[in-house]
């Protein structure tokens, strides 16, 4: 193997290797926030339920037709 070749290899492993630490940010960024959007459902259905609401599903029957029909 040459030394341009080798050279070539070392630089796009090097780019490889940035853009999956740059997504791993991302990733770890995600769930970060969804676990904080977890949280904020959990506190709102408590509030619902607390004020004798009930909270709605998101699981429609499937025999049920959309509003447009």
């Amino acid at each position: 193997m040459n030394e341009e070749r080798l050279t070539e290899i070392e630089i796009k492993l090097a780019y490889q290797e940035k853009i999956i630490n740059d997504l791993n940010d991302v990733v770890c960024d995600q769930q970060k926030e969804i676990e904080k959007l977890g949280s904020i459902c959990e506190k709102l259905i408590k509030i619902v339920n607390e004020n004798g609401l009930t909270v709605p599903t998101i699981d429609a029957p499937a025999d049920e037709k959309p509003p447009h029909y």
